[in-house]
């Protein structure tokens, strides 16, 4: 059975059926027209003084009982609605009879506006709909029309329908009914990186997938997150979700923070086999133009771009057209093929927190990459923080509810553009024969699996920067840390299951990452070659 009973009254033109359909579009409602059940009783074509002369003998035989009779025809069987909507009622005969059936479940709305108001909307109505009286002052002389604005006394919620749009209506009547998130309620659960990016975030987001009802990406396609599926495959997502392909059936979204290559993201959907119905894309997402890619062609000897086109789209979209040399602005809503997935993050969101869906928001790049907290101009376009990640999906800080800071035990940088050009400081670096030869991993496979994902390059790489793991949980404050490569650490962590099989210098390395970070270690991955190896020590 439903949850709740929403009684609409107000008079003709007040904007009550609106609402009605508002609500059971919106919330998974069934509506109930007393119009249409009259219209059923009398036959033929009636027009609107049958209507009302037809509803004054039943109201009159049965004391208002018979609206409650409709609905209890069928009310007990509506298991997929969340509401049942009473469209509408004229005397609060109508209103006590369902009250004194369903209780406390009965909400009461009643709608108004101003004579003035009434009378052009009904004019006007009356050009558009057959079967209405030729004006207003004929239909407003039924006694029980004119009596209706009495309701309004014993209404749960009275709104002025002259003063507020169909949206401010909906989101008052919404709220009275409880179908908006209410109190803040810490769902959101956020991965970040805390170097340079390539720390593996991909794969620790596909091992806990599962466990969420609705995956956002954050970034563009200048981030690939790798992922290894259970087949044993390799899949880079640079658009969706990295769970997207997780056991399980969250739902997808993209948020309006985004910036999107079209074309690559379709090619991902279908990669996926992605329906409309499970992803969302925010209609505010930035479209990269080809002119964009073209235009950074030449950046990646200087900053070293990966030549996506993601910095020149965001220099656009800051400057909202307003260079003539540059393309004009397009947004995901401006693109006919992506139509079908296009809502509001703010509505799904909404939802989500109303529900109390578990929400996984995954970070790109790293902290050390941040646009204002990176080593720049060595950074990329964007703040990849936490703070920015939740900014860029449209999410509160306080839905925050954990903070996995993503570290790898020898962090990289991408390949240098040239010999001259540093694609960024490390603070000590290293050959990877050197990481060779202390995790005893060999070269081969070291260099097949360290390259970018995005563009394919061998990454530099050094060692552990205990400094930037600092400023990462100061910017990003951290509730747990997820460390990656641990096999790096040495051979015998390669086979750890449990936390006790670490090597002695893993869980030496493990207890001070702790304390420079004031966070648990709650992630230990020891490989990502055939599928995540996670020793998993969370207490949440």
């Amino acid at each position: 059975m439903v949850d709740r009973i929403v009684v609409v009254s107000g008079r003709v033109a007040s904007g009550k059926s609106g609402l009605a359909r508002q609500l059971c579009e919106t919330f998974e409602g069934k509506r109930y027209s007393t119009h249409e059940m009259l219209v059923r009783q009398v036959g033929g074509e009636p027009d609107r003084r049958e209507l009302q002369q037809a509803g004054e003998r039943l109201d009159r035989t049965s004391k208002g009982s018979w609206v409650r009779d409709q609905l209890s025809r069928d009310i007990y069987s509506l298991d997929g609605y969340q509401l049942a909507v009473v469209d509408s009622v004229r005397i609060l005969g109508q209103v006590e009879y369902l009250r004194e059936s369903f209780g406390r479940r009965v909400i009461h709305i009643h709608t108004f506006a101003s004579e003035k108001t009434l009378r052009r909307r009904y004019q006007q109505r009356a050009k558009e709909r057959k079967g209405e009286l030729p004006n207003y002052d004929e239909m407003v002389a039924d006694p029980t029309e004119a009596a209706v604005e009495e309701l309004s006394e014993h209404a749960d919620l009275v709104i002025d329908t002259d003063k507020c749009l169909p949206g401010d209506v909906l989101v008052r009547a919404a709220r009275a009914l409880d179908l908006l998130a209410g109190s803040p309620t810490q769902t959101v659960d956020a991965i970040v990186g805390g170097e340079y990016g390539s720390e593996g975030k991909g794969n620790i987001a596909f091992y806990l997938a599962p466990e969420y009802d609705l995956l956002i990406r954050v970034g563009g396609p200048n981030a690939g997150h790798k992922v290894f599926l259970q087949n044993g495959e390799a899949y880079t997502h640079h658009h969706l979700p990295s769970g997207t392909r997780a056991p399980g059936e969250a739902q997808l979204m993209i948020g309006p923070g985004n910036v999107i290559d079209v074309k690559n993201l379709l090619q991902e959907i279908a990669d996926c086999d992605v329906d409309h119905r499970r992803l969302s894309i925010d209609p505010r997402a930035m479209v990269i133009e080809k002119a964009d890619i073209r235009r950074e062609q030449h950046l990646a000897e200087s900053i070293g771009s990966t030549k996506q086109g993601v910095g020149w789209a965001t220099a656009r979209r800051v400057l909202r057209g307003a260079d003539r040399k540059m393309a004009g602005v397009r947004m995901a809503g401006d693109i006919p093929d992506l139509k079908p997935y296009l809502r509001s993050a703010t509505d799904v969101l909404e939802d989500a927190y109303a529900r109390g869906l578990r929400i996984m928001l995954e970070g790109t790049q790293g902290t050390g990459l941040s646009l204002y907290h990176g080593s720049y101009p060595h950074v990329t376009s964007r703040d990849t923080g936490v703070a920015g990640t939740l900014s860029e999906a449209g999410v509160a800080p306080h839905r925050l509810r954990r903070c996995i800071l993503v570290c790898r035990t020898y962090p990289i940088r991408v390949e240098s553009p040239s010999e001259k050009d540093s694609s960024g400081p490390m603070s000590i670096e290293l050959k990877w024969s050197e990481v060779e030869r202390r995790a005893e991993v060999p070269r081969r496979r070291l260099e097949g699996s360290e390259r970018t994902s995005t563009t394919d390059k061998l990454r530099r790489v050094g060692e552990f920067e205990w400094d930037l793991l600092r400023r990462s949980a100061l910017v990003n404050g951290p509730t747990d840390i997820a460390l990656t490569f641990v096999d790096y650490l040495g051979k015998q962590n390669r086979d750890a299951r449990r936390f006790d099989q670490l090597s002695p210098d893993a869980l030496l390395f493990i207890e001070e990452v702790e304390r420079v970070t004031g966070a648990r270690v709650s992630l230990v991955s020891t490989g990502f070659d055939i599928r995540p190896a996670i020793v998993d020590r969370r207490i949440w």
